[in-house]
């Protein structure tokens, strides 16, 4: 069995973060394992609280994975505050994980902040280039390129600039421009692939970019290429959405439990 990694904060609605990735690894057939890098008190309805977890027990827990579990693709998600963005980025490089997902999670779906204003920098300058793949919706894409993206060609545009940054491939996510269809594209250095698919009217999208990140991951980790891994998890993110059960009084969780393509 393939092992994936996820590096990211801990969500206790259960929705998003370390608990969506572990179920989405779980029905793609691969083993995962965790790195806790923030609690957080967070429902459907918002984040109540953050907490970064200690640089010590971030460190140890990186250590305990790579020396007994070394897994076969990596992702991270929220990473709460520079200094913590950093620690990442240099375990990373240190345990040479290649088969990196960025997703550069920076606000919550239900709008609260999930990331320091001056952790963006360090995102940018010490992960982009580390990552595979780098997964941003359009504000995040704005941050990390530091121009408007609120249409396909400034998406295009994005993802390339992304590409300049040192990311072998970007997929910029389109679900919060208007429209009956949903397009994200994906930006890599032979071109750009879009794909699209009808927008689900829901309010259940608690979580989509955590376990988007996640099926990518898992994808690689068992060997897939690239292209194939990003189209197999943007259809199980599609279908979740479509099957998301209607729980809580705000943004809803996915269904982790539908059935992962391949």
């Amino acid at each position: 069995m393939k092992i994936a990694l996820t590096i990211a904060g801990s969500d206790s609605g259960g929705g998003a973060g370390i608990q969506a990735d572990l179920k989405t690894f779980q029905q793609f057939g691969v083993f995962g394992t965790s790195v806790i890098v923030a609690l957080t008190a967070q429902n459907t309805t918002g984040v109540r609280a953050v907490h970064p977890a200690p640089r010590e027990i971030v460190a140890a827990q990186l250590d305990a994975v790579a020396g007994d579990l070394p897994p076969a693709a990596v992702k991270t998600g929220m990473l709460a505050d520079a200094a913590l963005v950093a620690q990442v980025a240099d375990a990373i490089r240190a345990y040479g994980w290649s088969s990196y997902v960025l997703d550069p999670v920076m606000v919550a779906t239900s709008g609260d902040p999930l990331l320091e204003p001056e952790a963006v920098a360090v995102v940018r300058d010490r992960l982009v280039p580390l990552a595979l793949l780098v997964t941003p919706n359009l504000d995040e894409a704005e941050l990390l390129t530091g121009g408007a993206v609120r249409d396909l060609a400034a998406m295009e545009r994005a993802g390339r600039v992304l590409l300049e940054l040192g990311a072998r491939a970007a997929l910029v996510k389109g679900g919060h421009l208007d429209g009956d269809q949903v397009t994200d594209l994906l930006v890599t250095p032979r071109g750009v692939r879009a794909f699209a698919r009808p927008r689900i009217a829901t309010t259940s999208t608690h979580g989509t970019g955590c376990t988007l990140s996640a099926a990518v991951t898992a994808g690689l980790a068992l060997g897939r290429d690239l292209e194939t891994s990003v189209g197999h998890a943007l259809d199980y993110v599609h279908r979740a959405i479509a099957a998301a059960p209607g729980l809580g009084r705000g943004r809803g969780p996915l269904d982790h439990s539908v059935r992962a393509p391949g």
